[in-house]
């Protein structure tokens, strides 16, 4: 093997032992540990306020949680609030008998994003009124966008790194080094 080639063997091991190391660390973002009503339970009656409890303290910026009826409506009243370890939202008297989704999209405390869904499913149907559908805009439309997809970056880190590693290894210097 050449002395290159092995150069840039020991380079990528180096880079993938790197990469799997803070994936490690990054992934230590806050977690749902409890909600109300609790994930996959059977429930009568919905409570006055859906909650979502996290392992540590969130930011209180931007906070998201919105409840989802089986019939795609919202049934979530009003802004979340975010009070130490809990965000929650008012939820009024719920509808039809099916399952209903808690998502939830919250800032943890070292500032990262932290997303994710606990469902619930009622048992006896109620007379509550339902909200409009989830990206409604005020003119009955939906809003389908939903950015780029994050394969995008990811096949974008792909070449950007085998083009670097493919200039370093080929394109750095002469071929000719007697000149």
């Amino acid at each position: 093997m050449s002395r290159r080639l092995l150069a840039a063997l020991v380079a990528g091991l180096f880079l993938l032992g790197f990469g799997i190391t803070a994936t490690g660390i990054a992934a230590a973002h806050s977690a749902a540990t409890a909600s109300v009503p609790e994930d996959k339970a059977t429930v009568d009656a919905g409570p006055e306020r859906a909650s979502v409890t996290f392992n540590e303290v969130l930011q209180p910026s931007f906070p998201s949680l919105t409840v989802v009826g089986p019939d795609g409506n919202l049934w979530s009243k009003g802004d979340p609030v975010v009070e130490g370890r809990t965000v929650s939202v008012a939820l009024g008297e719920l509808g039809p008998v099916g399952e209903y989704t808690i998502a939830y999209r919250v800032t943890s405390a070292d500032g990262h994003p932290v997303s994710g869904k606990r469902h619930f499913t009622l048992s006896k149907p109620g007379n509550g009124t339902p909200g409009p559908k989830p990206n409604a805009k005020a003119d009955g439309s939906s809003d389908s966008s939903g950015g780029i997809p994050l394969w995008v970056f990811i096949v974008g880190a792909i070449v950007l790194f085998g083009g670097g590693l493919a200039f370093a290894l080929f394109g750095g210097r002469s071929r000719n080094p007697r000149r």
